[in-house]
């Protein structure tokens, strides 16, 4: 349907075109000496002649341009445009009246006329191959960005199956830890993940999210991981109460988040882990810090791609929309976040 509209605008397009060169010499002429007879020879004849040698090559000829008949192409746009030299010539002669002679100057040889008729019906092979040029990078360019935008799904997909079985694999690890001290909450966290997952399977298959509904899933998320801490570690969170209707791409925090919790907690020493969002206007900011306890090489408790998958996806989805900084600051690892929705 779009491209049969396409179509019609363009035969609209090519009529408009024709119709005001047809009609300006008259319009020019209005009002003069000259006659309709002068106006046809000089004019709409030259015109009508212009028009044969350019829809030829337009629609039939010019497809030989881009293939291994490139000396036909020549070939017949040459007998073709000496051909309607010859016949404008006799037509002409049919309908010139006879000049008296010995009246005028000296005339150039007809070879002249020939080889200005010559180089004039070629302006229309010149446009063509203009146009169809044009129309071929167009669509090599409208190809190149199918293929990037299906590039861009594919690898975006990618790095979504690689987050959320990071994410599940950090939740065993913490409900795991809890069984043998805290199986009753254990439990709970068991049954806190099968609300996470089922986010995780029925709202994150799309390309926006609800920011309410993200930071939902944060909280519930949170609130699963304080389940296995002690009293050495506080956590504190600061999510607007009042938040507005924006879109996001899904799961873009929670990165940042399991970072901390995976950095930010000792068995032994105290420790403070903060989330705090905040929102103006259309940008949303987020930061995230947490006491800094890196981990060991034989820590196991992560497999260290959550970060480095939260870059390439806001490289991806917000393209000079976005800003991510970490940094330490007396002892404490800051991660900083802001994004532009719109």
């Amino acid at each position: 349907m779009i491209n049969l509209k396409n179509k019609k605008l363009e035969a609209s397009f090519h009529l408009l075109i024709w119709l005001v060169l047809f009609f300006l010499p008259a319009a020019f002429s209005l009002g003069s000496d000259g006659n309709w007879l002068e106006l046809f020879k000089h004019f709409w004849l030259q015109l009508f002649f212009l028009a044969i040698i350019f829809y030829v090559n337009y629609l039939v000829l010019i497809n030989w341009l881009y293939t291994d008949k490139k000396l036909n192409f020549i070939l017949i746009n040459v007998i073709l445009i000496v051909a309607l030299i010859i016949l404008k010539q006799q037509i002409f002669q049919l309908i010139e009246s006879q000049r008296p002679r010995g009246s005028g100057g000296r005339r150039p040889p007809e070879a002249f006329f020939y080889f200005m008729d010559f180089l004039i019906y070629m302006i229309p092979v010149a446009f063509s191959i203009a146009i169809s040029s044009g129309q071929k990078m167009k669509q090599a360019e409208e190809i190149k960005r199918e293929a990037d935008n299906i590039k861009l799904k594919s690898e975006l997909q990618h790095l979504k199956y690689q987050l959320q079985p990071h994410f599940f694999f950090n939740a065993l690890n913490n409900i795991y830890s809890l069984i043998d001290f805290a199986p009753e909450k254990a439990k709970h966290s068991i049954h806190s993940l099968s609300k996470l997952m089922r986010h995780l399977l029925y709202k994150t298959d799309v390309e926006k999210i609800r920011l309410i509904d993200e930071i939902d899933f944060l909280n519930k998320y949170i609130e699963l991981m304080t389940l296995r801490l002690n009293d050495n570690t506080k956590v504190f969170t600061s999510f607007p109460k009042m938040i507005p209707n924006l879109e996001i791409a899904p799961l873009l925090f929670i990165s940042v988040v399991e970072n901390a919790f995976k950095h930010g907690v000792s068995a032994t020493q105290h420790s403070d882990i903060s989330f705090k969002m905040e929102i103006v206007e259309d940008e949303i900011h987020f930061t995230a810090s947490n006491s800094n306890f890196p981990k060991t090489e034989t820590d196991k408790s992560g497999s260290g791609i959550g970060v480095e998958n939260l870059k390439k996806r806001l490289s991806l989805l917000y393209p000079e929309k976005h800003e991510f900084h970490s940094h330490l600051n007396n002892g404490m690892y800051i991660a900083e976040m802001k994004l532009k929705t719109k």
